[in-house]
Order: structure tokens, then C-alpha cells, then sequence
């Protein structure tokens, strides 16, 4: 049978992150090409993000493009993969059809014979999104910009004022939660404080910088067990982060941080940057197929998934990644990449003839750096602390890096950054300049009220884009 006359097999694939871009690698082989089998991405933005490292955005250790590599660059020598920009609003899994819109305005529907959905995670205020506009989360290139805008500004502001009790809540930086995320940004903030600021104030001396990590739990980085826990919570008290274990946050404001201590007596803490790493929920994108296909989600909007990843009564459909629930499988990138690769293969196996088997997750453990040189590390049932902990870290992210480039620079980049100590990616926006931040719709309101002002106006009314001469 020549290539003209194999049956075409559409594979949409929403999201191209660690679930969604593997599938489209796996399926965008020429093999995969000469069955039939036609991909298209689907994801609201133009780049895959390697979020593990967007702590290092945030505090000027690497710029953004080194884990932000654009999806059309990596998919380039995939011929039978197309990339649409677009925001999936819909999913009709009756008619097997995706809607999707560009800009906000732009709709198109995109019909599939198998879908991936694996469109991650939101970030989560636990009921509280007013928290959001005063406590920003860490989920995109944007809000990490963001975060360097607060941390360096607030510097900035602590330079040029002499109130005492002011410039000390311009230099106390609070984060909520004391998982990964949390941990990882806590100790590169005080070694960006006291090794790469030093001698560079006048007012004050970087190295008095206070960062609070706030956490409801006992012990930070829980999940890595209590010796691993216990050398974490050595190193960050090494770096001079303060713990306060025990703690509820149970207010936001502009000036600080309310919050319940293990008394449950109600404590305040002053500070003018706060961050928000406490937790995440699944994309709207998993209710919309629970209400499609009956599917259960659980507390945090995740959606049940069989065993092979499918949806009930909905072989066609896999759920992969983050947004997903199996077997108490944990929210980490190995998961959604392993979960995009079976997906794919089982397209293929069914496309020849063969039966889908179960999905199998190989667990390859848990890292997270504490600062420089320092990380612990849990790799069937090894665990590894310090600098052996911190080699075996650095391996293991730049090898999950994408693109040979990206790798070599980020480890020049540490180089430059750990041995000596400069951080090159300091520059930041004075005014709050909005992007793609991470924010619940009525805190984005508020923060963008018109994010199109030339371009939306004109797409929804039909007309052409601007042009130069529109200028002014």
C-alpha cells in the first residue's frame, strides 16, 4: 500500500509540556508517519517550559530561554506534526471534536481520531484566589519574571528608604510552602543575597535579607522522608532560611502574612514580596471531560483515569501527566513523561492490531537542591545529601533539559554562577507589565483588564491588524 492510500489517523494532543511533547516525538517518527498518523499540538503557548528550573529565572541564575525552548523549533524535523497556538476551551468527545481559541477570539475546532490531554496544573490558593494578586505562584516563564521583578525591586525600595521598620519589611522575603518548589527558591534567594549582592548597597547589608519559608507540615520536603527532611532543613538553616514549620497561612495582604502557628495562635509576619509554592489543581480542561464522560475527579480536580490511562466508556482518550489520577501516583515530571510516551505507543499498538497494556510507572526517585552545591536526593531507597546529592541533581536535570544547547549553556551558566558569583539575568521592568502570569481569572482581571488593546479590538471586529503607521 503506497503512503496516499493509508487511512489517516488524527492524534490531537493538548499540551506540550512533559506529557504532551514526548507523545508528539514518539508519534512524529517517520514510522509513525508511514502508518497514517497525523499530529497536531495544541498549547496556549509557543514553548515547552522545563519548570523544574524556573526557580533560577526567578532569581537571575539563567535566562528564560535556556528552558523555554519554542515547541515549533523542537518539532521542526516532525513533518506529520503540526503546532496550533491556541487555549482549548471545549473538548466534544461525542463528535470527537477539540475547540480551541487564539487570542481569545480566534475559534477553530479540531477534529481527532485519538486525543492526549495533558494539560497540567494550576496553581492553588485552597479557596483563597484573593491571595493571588499580593502572593504570585511559579507555574510560567512570566510569573517568574515577575518574581525577579518583586525580589530586585524590592531591594531597590530598601535602598532609598530610611524608615527602619519599612526597609526591614522591604528585605524580608515570604514563602508559602516548604515542598520542592519552595525549598529550591528559598536557598538560591539567600545565596543570591549574601554571595552575589555583597558590596553592591550602601544602606544595607545584603546578608541581613530575611527569607520566612512558611509550611502546615512538620518537616520541609515531607515526601523525601525524615533523613532527608532533617538535611534539608540543616542546609536551609545553614543558608540563614528561617523555618517556621507548623504554620496556616490564614491571610495575604500587601504588608505581609497572617498565619496560625502549631498553638494554632494567630502570629503576623511582616513582608513586603511574598510567594505562594503551597499547591496546585488540575486544569478546568479535567472537569470538562469528567462531565463528558462521568469520569470522578478528586479533591484537587483531578480525573480518574483507567489503568491503561483512558477515560471510562472512551478508549480514544488518554489523560496523562499532573491533571490525571492513578494509584496515587505522584505529580512529578517523570509520571506525564512516561504517561505521553504509553499513550503513544499504545496509538500505535492498536493501529496494528495489538492490544493496549496498562500503564506501568518506573519510579527514578526525587531530587531538589537546598543551594549551592547542597541537594538531597532519594533514589530507590539511596539517599544522597550534599555535594554527591547535588552532582547526581545536576545530572539528572540537564540530561532531562531540552536541546543539546540549552545544556551546555545552563551548565556554563551554573558555572559562572556557583563558582564565581555573578547573575547576569538581573534586569527588570520597574511597572507591573502583566503576561502570561499564572493568576485565577478575577485576580487576572484586576491585573489585566485589557491584555489585547490594539490587536483584540481589531480580531473582534474583523478587521486587519495594525500595521506601522498605526503607531501613536
Amino acid at each position: 500500500m503506497s503512503p496516499a492510500d493509508v487511512p489517516r489517523h488524527r492524534v490531537v494532543i493538548i499540551g506540550a509540556g512533559f506529557g504532551g511533547l514526548p507523545a508528539a516525538r514518539f508519534l512524529g517518527r517517520r514510522a509513525m508517519a508511514g502508518r497514517g498518523i497525523e499530529v497536531t499540538v495544541v498549547d496556549r503557548r509557543n514553548h515547552h517550559l522545563f519548570q523544574p528550573l524556573l526557580y533560577q529565572v526567578a532569581t537571575a541564575l539563567i535566562p528564560p530561554g535556556e528552558i523555554a525552548p519554542a515547541i515549533r523549533h523542537v518539532l521542526r524535523k516532525h513533518p506529520n506534526v503540526r503546532v496550533v497556538c491556541a487555549e482549548v476551551t471545549d473538548i466534544d468527545t461525542e463528535h470527537r471534536v477539540v475547540r480551541a481559541n487564539t487570542l481569545g477570539v480566534l475559534e477553530q475546532e479540531i477534529p481527532y481520531d485519538s486525543l492526549i490531554v495533558a494539560a497540567g496544573v494550576n496553581q492553588s490558593y485552597f479557596g483563597h484566589d484573593e491571595f493571588a494578586l499580593y502572593a504570585p505562584g511559579m507555574k510560567t516563564i512570566d510569573d517568574a519574571r515577575e518574581l525577579r521583578r518583586r525580589f530586585f525591586g524590592a531591594f531597590e525600595m530598601a535602598e532609598v528608604t530610611e524608615d527602619p521598620d519599612e526597609k526591614a519589611r522591604w528585605l524580608t522575603i515570604a514563602i508559602v510552602g516548604a515542598g520542592p518548589t519552595g525549598v529550591e527558591l528559598a536557598g538560591q534567594v539567600r545565596e543570591l543575597a549574601v554571595r552575589s549582592l555583597r558590596r553592591e548597597f550602601r544602606s544595607f547589608d545584603p546578608r541581613t535579607v530575611r527569607v520566612v519559608l512558611l509550611d502546615g507540615g512538620k518537616e520541609p520536603l515531607a515526601a523525601f522522608g525524615e533523613q532527608l527532611s532533617a538535611k534539608a532543613a540543616r542546609e536551609l538553616a545553614r543558608l540563614g532560611v528561617e523555618l517556621r514549620m507548623g504554620a496556616r497561612v490564614v491571610g495575604v495582604d500587601a504588608h505581609g502574612v497572617d498565619y496560625t502557628d502549631s498553638t494554632g495562635e494567630t502570629r503576623r509576619l511582616d513582608a513586603s514580596t511574598i510567594v505562594w509554592a503551597a499547591g496546585v489543581e488540575a486544569s478546568p480542561l479535567a472537569a470538562v471531560l469528567a462531565n463528558a464522560t462521568g469520569a470522578e475527579l478528586d479533591r484537587a480536580g483531578r480525573i480518574a483515569v483507567l489503568p491503561d490511562l483512558t477515560l471510562p466508556g472512551h478508549p480514544e482518550v488518554f489523560v496523562v501527566g499532573d491533571m490525571m489520577t492513578l494509584d496515587r501516583l505522584p505529580g512529578v515530571a517523570e509520571v506525564a513523561m512516561q504517561g505521553g510516551l504509553h499513550a503513544a505507543n499504545s496509538i500505535s499498538r492498536r493501529l496494528q492490531g495489538q492490544d493496549v497494556r496498562p500503564f506501568h510507572y518506573r519510579d527514578l526517585g526525587s531530587a531538589a537542591t537546598v543551594g549551592r552545591f547542597r541537594s538531597v536526593v532519594d533514589f530507590h531507597g539511596v539517599r544522597l545529601g550534599g555535594f554527591p546529592g547535588w552532582v547526581v541533581w545536576a545530572l539528572v536535570h540537564l540530561t532531562f533539559l531540552t536541546g543539546f544547547g540549552n545544556r551546555i549553556t545552563t551548565l556554563l551558566k551554573w558555572t559562572r554562577s556557583f563558582i564565581g558569583r555573578g547573575r547576569a539575568e538581573r534586569e527588570f521592568s520597574v511597572l507591573h507589565t502583566g503576561g502570561d502570569l499564572s493568576l485565577p481569572p478575577e485576580v487576572r482581571a484586576i491585573v489585566e483588564p485589557n491584555p489585547l488593546p490594539v490587536y483584540g479590538d481589531r480580531l473582534r471586529a474583523g478587521g486587519p491588524a495594525p500595521d506601522s503607521s498605526d503607531a501613536g
